[in-house]
């Protein structure tokens, strides 16, 4: 139970499942994002447990050819734990640069025995969002089925996946006592999802002192942080936004994404 929490973080996602429509939902023109790190980045972080260091994420973008960027989270055991609890998850995102909005979001996980392979599918001008969710007994490629779901939500034409929602975040003014509103979909659920702008610290990190600003996300009502802790994101305090520590609170401490290298 542990380590699949600290997994989750190396995702990025603030916890929301599925979709997540941003405050400009409803715009007719977006901008095109021209962000530092829309050119190529990659980030690789530690991710620890007090001092215990149970694995490593990646988080890279990649832009393409015709004029497009995809997004890919990484995460892998560390190597000690792996009898216990090996781990391989991937999350692959493909975006528009134009609002980031999303065109295909990919998650393949691989926790202990749980094997988990989803897709959503965005419809902009049908105003849906396929999603297509499948449990294996095994790894996938084994394909022994253990329960398979299909179904679609309705979107307005301007919803994030979860990983663009977290890249959006990072072109926002973030100024502190700010907050940033959106609306979470779980399933048939909707949320209130805030993103509270807190302050400004400076932070000592792997790869230096950094001038970072600390903001939240937070989920309103009965919805999907209610178990979960707190958690908090350093971002350098730059046009750059990069996240350098990022923090979930638990009953027993909390649970770090550190950044060793960038």
């Amino acid at each position: 139970m542990l380590l699949s929490i600290v997994y989750r973080l190396s995702s990025i996602v603030f916890l929301v499942a599925f979709l997540v429509t941003a405050s400009f939902a409803g715009e007719p023109d977006l901008p095109v994002v021209q962000a530092p790190w829309m050119k190529g980045e990659r980030l690789t972080y530690d991710l620890c447990w007090g001092p215990i260091t149970a694995g490593t994420a990646t988080l890279e973008v990649r832009p393409t050819k015709d004029g497009k960027t995809e997004f890919y989270s990484l995460a892998h055991d560390n190597g000690v734990l792996k009898k216990l609890y090996p781990v391989a998850d991937t999350i692959y995102t493909r975006v528009r640069n134009k609002g980031l909005m999303t065109e295909v979001f990919r998650k393949t996980l691989h926790e202990g025995s749980f094997h988990n392979k989803s897709v959503i599918r965005f419809d902009r001008k049908g105003e849906k969002a396929w999603l297509s969710d499948t449990v294996f007994l095994d790894p996938p490629e084994k394909r022994q089925v253990k329960r398979s779901a299909d179904t679609s939500v309705a979107i307005q034409g301007m919803e994030h996946s979860i990983i663009s929602a977290f890249y959006w975040v990072r072109t926002m003014p973030l100024t502190v006592g700010d907050t940033s509103r959106f609306a979470a979909v779980s399933g048939k659920k909707r949320y209130e999802l805030k993103v509270l702008v807190h302050g400004k610290e400076e932070i000592k990190t792997a790869i230096g002192k950094v001038n970072t600003v600390k903001v939240e996300p937070v989920l309103d009502g009965d919805g999907i942080f209610n178990s979960k802790g707190r958690i908090f994101i350093w971002l350098t305090d730059d046009d750059k936004r990069i996240p350098v520590l990022m923090q979930c609170e638990i009953a027993l401490g909390s649970i770090k994404a550190k950044l060793v290298s960038k």
